[in-house]
Formats: structure tokens, C-alpha cells, sequence
């Protein structure tokens, strides 16, 4: 019986071949895409499972809110880890990590340097909470030693090729040497960190003897715990704050006067709180301050999951519509198996594997399909993406799921078409419903309102992509290249700005780490401070951004003077001056008489490491800049504060030439007669700030992709069902013709019904969009305004291309000759 469905089933999709093919095409399109993003969504979801202990580890973070300051942060103090546990049994072990950013390294016996950006300082229980595979060396022990490191396979085969990088010496930044002790298998591309080179925190060099330190106050490590089999997470994290009190309060007292009081500070609406988040939550449920790595986005994997579901549901409905559509043309097969003797059931099994069988055809192109189009779809996502054909468990999904999609297509139609009763089918008297018209107008309208829905999407992302980028920062981001690593020139870090600064092309230059976008390469430091004359209590502290500038710094970044003036040679004072940004002159409460006001903040610490009260150091205000935007404009403008002192991590050069690559050739040559053996890294200022964006360029790229597929299979259907209906009204259109009906009025006759139905769908589709757009610009909080015409513009776009796609058969039927449609009258 199988091989009678198969055989019927193989002789119709010769026989009605173009449908088959917009069905089969229409469906693989759909699977295709749908394949993609499924392939996305595991990846994703992937993240960090390769630990064999990831059900147990956790990371804590910190949430401190005092005054105006508010700080949700993936760090914490250096004494957290040994102090918690020693407190609590729940704790099996613990490890740190600090990131002091890139670095220099090199062979010790070598002589040019490569900057490696996966650099980390951390504890010798790495490999111990960690499933990182050791391929030299002890895990155990490695990083137990002062000036030991651990590396991984590829920076082995980097530094020490066709050799064993064990015992082998490293130099840093040109002035630290490192003995490998461990070389580890390269970390998964599925995990949240990505480190080349482990530094051990033991030893008295910067990084470790942070580690050492008692002060709970500063937090710059990210910790790690792993708790014992067995521990509820949720109650270990309700004894935090009896942590807090213990070991937080004291300092924050010594710091603040004896008169603070946890309860006091809490009372007043200030914050102060550790949470734990699970190993395999990080990548895609945090986004806090100082992650190791950019995360993923929880939000991002729903969207494309949900887009996904769209697309196969567009392809799906093209079937249906088509199958109950074409329903005429079988009624008298139907009405001769039934006379026959053939039950319903045997019908239902019938179109059933008719369905299926298309199904199945448009999987197999549909893998095809998403074979070839996958590296396109990895470099707009950043992905590494490939199909499992190793893996027996996707054969089985794909064979389950064409199934299962088959069954869910062709069960409407397949139980529509068996239903016909033989005594008027064979008599000619079929009429396709008002049901069936019903359901096929339902569905062409659940096509276009997702359709329209992905497309207003779409230019809502474009629309934000293009605010961020023409946004006034309140800096000149555009004619400026960066020089990286500058600490490497020296003792010439001037003298290169100096001679830089002969060259033609270059109008300014300043020599500061610090700068205006979130990079790896761009510094950041903050403190508290307060206003002269009041205590440091919590309301009068202000969390400022202290950035460590050169007096060229504001004018070669394009700032806007607002009050007072900047950095000058002419004024020896200003090596204890600051200048503010308008928030903080707002927050300090200086309004428009900032100029001259002095502001302070300690200068020493206890030995425990807490602020010492009794080391108090000034700075008088002698300028306030415009506000200018230094993070992601997800995020508002805070304190900023620019400081006079040396801070040689970058050079900055405004240049005004056409031709850049005049002028990076022109500094690369100046950096080899002074930094000979030093990598020359550069970028341009304008780029870096795009890169801040990345994730959502990528969004805006893959959603509008996704868009136009959707309108294309939904356009497949609508471009079928007009071919059906204008042959279905054959006649009708012959004796309009002779009556002498227009084309255009036929075209308009043919195309108004659909038409009305596209209406429709826009109608279902814009407040859905709307909904959903405000949902997601409320991440940004500087974001472009969304108006009607946006709405507008999805509509009509709609509508034409559906005008177009109907068209085509509509003019075709129009302007064929009646005499062959009424012939046989």
C-alpha cells in the first residue's frame, strides 16, 4: 500500500510541476533557514559545558549603590575568595582572575615582541575548577610558583616550535621573565573566556601583590567558586550579607567615621549586595561591568529561535494554501476512489505521504541549501558554525522533524480533500468552501503580518545602527589614528610624539591610555571623591572616572570647553588640577561656578588596605568639558574627571590627510628608529567605536536577511495561489474580455482581494511591532525616535512587492486571448 501512495505521490508532483516547485522550494528555503539558526541557538546554548564540574561552579558578582552611583559589576575585592572560604564549608575551592590587558611577549633570548591580548593573571586552582585539558607539565602545580606561567598549545607552537615549551622562559612588557610550567590544550571556542597565557598570582610582581592585598573596598577580580556536590546555591547566597557586615562594614567605617552603620546605609536606599551567578548562565544571562569577555544575549537566541518558528510557519502555510487551493483539480480522483471503495482513512494516508514526500524533498535540498550559504551566515555572525553530518543524532532529527513538519502541513488538507462526497464531486458540483476560503485568507494573512513584523524590525535596527553611528559624542572621533602599546617606546615616548608631530598631516597628539570607546586597549580607573568642605559620607561621594591625561588631550579629541579652560605648560599648578565633565560638576553640585572649586578624595591606605582617613588629597576644578559619551550609549554619561600625569598606554594623532595610509606609513617608520623589535599596532578611532556595536550590526544584518527570506516564501505562495485563482477564472476573465472589460480593470479584479488581505495583515502586524520595538530599544538609553512612517514605509513595501508578485499572473491572465477560454462553450 506505501509503494501505491509513493508511485501516486511521485506521478502528481510531475503532473502539477510548478506548484511542486514552489511548494518544494518554498519549504526549503524555509527548513534551510530554519536549519541555520538552529545551529546557531545550540552553539549558544553550548557555552561552558564542556566543564565536567559547570553544575558547580559559580561567579560572584557585586551590586553597589550609593548616593547617585550605581555599579553592577563581574568583580570583587582580592580577599573575597580566601575570606569566604575559610567562612563557609560550602566551598570546595576557589580561583581568581585579573586582567591587566594586553601584552608584549617574547622568547627571553629573543628580540621582537608579539602582543598577546589572552592574558591572564590567576590562582594555581585554575585547573582544578577548570576542565582545561594539561598537555605539559602538572596542573596542580603550575602556577604554584612566583613568575610561573601556564600556556596554551598554540602560543607553545608560537614561541618555541618543534621544541617543548616546558621550563622554557617568557619575557613580558620587556621587563618581566616567566618559566612555563604547564602547556594546556587550546580553551573551547564554546566558553566565556578565552586565555593563551596564565599568569600565577604568587610572587611581588603588580598583578600578585594585588592579590595580597586585605582591602575589600577595591574590587578587581573576577572570582570563581566551586561549591561542594550537594549545596543550594540560593541559601549560600542568602549569608552574604552577614559576610558584608563582617568584613565590608568595618573598612567602609574606618573610611567613613564610626558613625556608619550597614543598617544606616541600607535604610537610606544605598545598596550593597553579592550574588551569585551559575557557570553556564554567564554567556548569555550576564552583561555586567568588567566582563573577561563580550557575552552573548539571551534576548537574541529567543528572537532568532522565534524567527525561526516564522520562517518554517511561512513555508508550512504556503502548502496548505496551495493544497486546499488546488482542491478542485482532485475532487474527481477523490470521488472515483471513494465509488471504488476506498475509505477516508486510506485517503488521509494518501495526501499525508504525498505531504510527506515533498517534505522530505525540501529537506534534503534544504541542508544543501544551508551547506553553502553558512559561511555567509558565520562572517555576519562571528561564528564558526558547520553541520554534524558526523553526528548519527542529526540524521535522526532531520528525519524526525520532516516527519513531523509533513504531518503538520498536509493534516488540514489531507482530511479537507478526503471529506468531498462522491455524488457531487462526479456531477461536477464542487465548491471549495467559504471555509476553505476562510482558512486560506487567515493564512496568507499570517504570512504577510510576520512578514511585515520582521521587516519593520529590521529598520527599526538600521534605524538605531545609523543614530549610533551620526550621534554627536561630544568628541571628534573621525581623522584620528591610535597608537597602541606605547610603553614599549620607552624612554621615548615623548620624543616619538615630538617627532610624530613634524610630520604634515598630523595636526595634534596626546599620550594617554585613556580613551573615549570600551576596548581592550583603552584604560579605565575610578574613585570615589567628594566636595571640599563636606565629610565622605555616602551622600556626599561621587564614583569618578579618573583618567590620567597630557595638556593636548581635549583639544586633539575634539572636546567642548564649557567653563574655565584645560591643561596648559603655562600653569605649573595644574598638576593638582581636574578637569570635570558636566556630570560630575552636576553631581558635586557646582552648577555653572565649578571654576575654582577643589574636590578630594583620599590618598592613602590603612595596612589593611582600606582608605586612610587621615591622607586627604585636593584638586582645584579649573575647566568643565561637555559631556561625551565613553561607553556603549546603551548606557547614560557619568562623572568623568581628566587628571594631569603620564599615562603612556596609547598615542593619539589628529591627522587631515586623504591618503591615511601616507600617514601610518609616515609614523610606522618614526616607531622603528625608536622601538626597534616592537610590534607597531595602530586603529583608527572612528573603527573602535564601531566595534563597540558589533553585536548589533551583526543583529541588524542577520534580522534583515531573515526578513527578506520570510517576504520571498511568503511572495512564493501569493505568486501560486494569484497563478491558481486566475485559472480557475479562466472564463470568467474570457467573457469579462469580450464584454469589454480593460486589462487593468481584470488586473485590479484579480488583485484586490489579496490585496485587501495584505491591508489586513499590516493592521495585525503593526501594533505587535510596535510592541516589540519599544521592548527592545528600552536597552539604549540615548535611541532614535521611531515614528509612523516607519510603519508606513514596512506597509507599503509590503503591499508593492506584493502587487508585484501578483502582478505578473494577474497581466497574464488579463491580456490572454479569450477565444481560447471559451472555445468549448
Amino acid at each position: 500500500m506505501l509503494k501505491n501512495y509513493l508511485t501516486i505521490g511521485f506521478r502528481n508532483l510531475r503532473k502539477q510541476g510548478f506548484y511542486s516547485f514552489i511548494n518544494v522550494s518554498g519549504l526549503a528555503i524555509g527548513v534551510a533557514a530554519c536549519l541555520i539558526i538552529v545551529l546557531f541557538v545550540i552553539d549558544e546554548l553550548s557555552y561552558d559545558k564542556y566543564n565536567n564540574k559547570a553544575d558547580r561552579i559559580y561567579r560572584i558578582n557585586g551590586e553597589i549603590k550609593f548616593g547617585e552611583n550605581h555599579i553592577h559589576m563581574a568583580t570583587s575585592a582580592a580577599p573575597l575568595a580566601q575570606a569566604m572560604s575559610q567562612d563557609y564549608p560550602e566551598i570546595e575551592s576557589a580561583v581568581r582572575f585579573r586582567s591587566h590587558g594586553s601584552y608584549l611577549v617574547k622568547p627571553a633570548n629573543g628580540t621582537d615582541n608579539i602582543k598577546e591580548q589572552r592574558v591572564i593573571w590567576t590562582d594555581s586552582t585554575f585547573f582544578k575548577i577548570f576542565s582545561v585539558q594539561i598537555l605539559e607539565g602538572n596542573g596542580n602545580t603550575a602556577l604554584s610558583q612566583p613568575a610561573s606561567v601556564a600556556i596554551s598549545k598554540t602560543t607553545a607552537e608560537k614561541y618555541f616550535p618543534n621544541q617543548s615549551a616546558l621550563g622554557q622562559l617568557l619575557t613580558l612588557d620587556n621587563k618581566y621573565t616567566a618559566k612555563v610550567t604547564a602547556v594546556f590544550e587550546d580553551m573551547p571556542r564554546a566558553s566565556h573566556f578565552h586565555f593563551d597565557i596564565l599568569i600565577s598570582l604568587m610572587g611581588d610582581w603588580p598583578a600578585a601583590k594585588e592579590a595580597q592585598s586585605t582591602n575589600f573596598l577595591s574590587n578587581n577580580f573576577q572570582t570563581y567558586f566551586l561549591l561542594k556536590t550537594g549545596t543550594d546555591a540560593g541559601a549560600f547566597e542568602r549569608k552574604f550579607p552577614g559576610f558584608i557586615k563582617k568584613f565590608i562594614a568595618p573598612q567602609i567605617s574606618a573610611a567613613l567615621g564610626n558613625d556608619f552603620t550597614m543598617e544606616k546605609y541600607l535604610a537610606a536606599g544605598n545598596k550593597y549586595e553579592f550574588t551569585l551567578t551559575p557557570l553556564l548562565d554567564i554567556h548569555l544571562h550576564s552583561n555586567l561591568k568588567v566582563e573577561l569577555e563580550p557575552n552573548g544575549n539571551i534576548t537574541y537566541v529567543y528572537l532568532f529561535s522565534i524567527v525561526a518558528l516564522f520562517i518554517l510557519a511561512i513555508a508550512c502555510v504556503n502548502f496548505m494554501n496551495l493544497s486546499t487551493a488546488r482542491s478542485a483539480n482532485r475532487a474527481k480522483e477523490v470521488g472515483v476512489r471513494k465509488v471504488m471503495g476506498s475509505l477516508r482513512g486510506h485517503l488521509v494516508r494518501q495526501f499525508l505521504t504525498e505531504s510527506t514526500l515533498i517534505t522530505v524533498v525540501a529537506f534534503l535540498i534544504a541542508i544543501g541549501l544551508a551547506y553553502f550559504v553558512l559561511p555567509l551566515f558565520n562572517s555576519l555572525s562571528a561564528k564558526s558554525l558547520s553541520i554534524p553530518f558526523s553526528n548519527p543524532i542529526f540524521y535522526l532529527s532531520i528525519i524526525a522533524v520532516a516527519l513531523v513538519v509533513g504531518m503538520l502541513a498536509g493534516v488540514y488538507p489531507s482530511f479537507f480533500l478526503s471529506s468531498f462526497r462522491p455524488v457531487h464531486v462526479l456531477k461536477g458540483q464542487v465548491s471549495l468552501g467559504m471555509k476553505s476560503g476562510f482558512i486560506r485568507s487567515a493564512l496568507v494573512i499570517f504570512q504577510f503580518a510576520i512578514s511585515t513584523f520582521l521587516i519593520i524590525g529590521a529598520i527599526t535596527i538600521n534605524r538605531q545602527l545609523n543614530f549610533i553611528q551620526t550621534k554627536k559624542l561630544g568628541f571628534e572621533k573621525d581623522q584620528v589614528i591610535t597608537i597602541h602599546d606605547t610603553y614599549a617606546l620607552r624612554p621615548n615616548v615623548q620624543s616619538f610624539k615630538t617627532e610624530a608631530t613634524k610630520i604634515s598631516a598630523i595636526e595634534s597628539a596626546t599620550i594617554s591610555g585613556f580613551l573615549p570607546v570600551e576596548s581592550s586597549d583603552s584604560w579605565r580607573n575610578d574613585n570615589t571623591f567628594w566636595k571640599e568642605g563636606n565629610q565622605p559620607t555616602i551622600e556626599n561621594l561621587v564614583s569618578l572616572q579618573n583618567w590620567t591625561v597630557d595638556n593636548d588631550y581635549i583639544k586633539t579629541l575634539g572636546m567642548k570647553i564649557k567653563q574655565g579652560r584645560g591643561f596648559s605648560n603655562e600653569f605649573p599648578s595644574d598638576s593638582m588640577a581636574v578637569v570635570l565633565n558636566e556630570a560630575a560638576a552636576a553631581q558635586f553640585g557646582f552648577g555653572a561656578n565649578a571654576v575654582g572649586q577643589k574636590i578630594q578624595t583620599f590618598d592613602g591606605n590603612r595596612p589593611d588596605g582600606s582608605p586612610d582617613p587621615s591622607t586627604i588629597k585636593y584638586w582645584t576644578v579649573i575647566g568643565v568639558i561637555d559631556n561625551f559619551h565613553f561607553s556603549s550609549l546603551k548606557e547614560g554619561i557619568t562623572s568623568l574627571g581628566l587628571f594631569l600625569g603620564k599615562s603612556d598606554g596609547s598615542i593619539s594623532f589628529r591627522f587631515h590627510a586623504k591618503n591615511s595610509q601616507e600617514v601610518i606609513q609616515s609614523l610606522e617608520k618614526v616607531w622603528k628608529q625608536l622601538a626597534p623589535g616592537q610590534p607597531f599596532q595602530y586603529s583608527f578611532l572612528d573603527e573602535d567605536f564601531g566595534k563597540m556595536y558589533d553585536s548589533e550590526q551583526r543583529l541588524g544584518k542577520i534580522f534583515a536577511s531573515f526578513a527578506t527570506l520570510a517576504v520571498i516564501i511568503a511572495c512564493l505562495g501569493l505568486f501560486a495561489l494569484t497563478a491558481f485563482t486566475a485559472e480557475q477564472r479562466t472564463k470568467e476573465i474570457g467573457i469579462r474580455k469580450v464584454m469589454g472589460a480593460s486589462v487593468s480593470s481584470i488586473v485590479v479584479l484579480l488583485s484586490k482581494e489579496f490585496g485587501k488581505l495584505i491591508v489586513i495583515a499590516f493592521v495585525v502586524a503593526a501594533p505587535l511591532a510596535w510592541y516589540a520595538i519599544d521592548w527592545w530599544l528600552k536597552g539604549y538609553t540615548y535611541k532614535t525616535e521611531i515614528g509612523v512612517m516607519v510603519y508606513a514605509l514596512a506597509g507599503i513595501f509590503c503591499l508593492l512587492i506584493a502587487w508585484l508578485t501578483m502582478g505578473f499572473q494577474s497581466i497574464k491572465a488579463a491580456t490572454a486571448n479569450p477565444v481560447k477560454s471559451l472555445r468549448s462553450e
